[in-house]
């Protein structure tokens, strides 16, 4: 079983903003077939559904997001599962809007949210964090994060949301690297995945007097006399 929390606040005044992108990831996962209206459950409102052959809760947190953690670990617990049975989603400020990344484990980042959920349910969860963008200085923070997404965000936050949630199954079977993928390529951006490097040509190295002499053209060189017996001591007579 894999639990996926959206992480967010509850209310109708919060539903647009940049924060709730958690929230907002999970209600398109279950809008899709296959998942349950929501109900409220472990402090959350909750949504039952099958994703790749294995059963998926949907978790959005009604504890605000600061107490994120006290729902998700509620879950946790109950179905008997450990952090590595979580994934948890939500916005990212040091990520440019659009921009997708999952890993497990990890700091929090001064996320609140992440602070909560490290606290009740252990740090090795996976997280895939959303972009929001950054204000480009701190004190616009507060209002960037709590402001709603403008018309223009509409032009990339839609396609990854749906993206997102049509290829939900790749979080069920661990498909990470090729969900990035696809998110990148929903908002216009370039795959994830390393483009093959062109390889380096060796840089030539240098030579020593006596290797020149062994390759290459060679000098002429006595063949008689005490200076060709020292030579010859020297290179020896191998043909080259």
């Amino acid at each position: 079983m894999l639990i996926v929390a959206g992480l967010g606040n509850p209310g109708s005044q919060y539903a647009g903003n940049r924060h709730n992108i958690g929230f907002m990831a999970v209600d398109a996962i279950q809008r899709r077939p296959g998942f349950a209206p929501w109900s409220k459950k472990f402090k959350a409102l909750v949504s039952e559904g099958e994703l790749a052959g294995e059963k998926v809760l949907l978790v959005k947190p009604q504890t605000y997001m600061n107490l994120s953690g006290e729902a998700v670990g509620e879950a946790m617990r109950f179905y008997k599962l450990g952090p590595e049975s979580i994934v948890a989603i939500y916005d990212e400020l040091d990520l440019p809007a659009g921009k997708a990344r999952i890993k497990t484990g990890g700091g929090h980042g001064g996320h609140n949210g992440v602070k909560s959920l490290d606290a009740h349910c252990g740090k090795e969860y996976r997280r895939l964090r959303l972009g929001i963008g950054h204000p480009g200085a701190k004190e616009l923070v507060h209002n960037h994060v709590l402001g709603d997404f403008a018309k223009a965000d509409q032009a990339w936050l839609s396609p990854l949301l749906d993206t997102l949630a049509d290829n939900a199954e790749m979080l069920v079977k661990a498909e990470d690297s090729q969900l990035m993928n696809k998110l990148a390529l929903a908002v216009g951006g370039e795959p994830d995945e390393e483009k093959p490097k062109p390889e380096k040509q060796p840089k030539p190295a240098g030579k020593s007097h006596i290797h020149q002499a062994r390759g290459g053209t060679r000098p002429n060189l006595p063949t008689t006399g005490p200076m060709a017996e020292m030579l010859k001591k020297m290179f020896g007579n191998k043909g080259e």
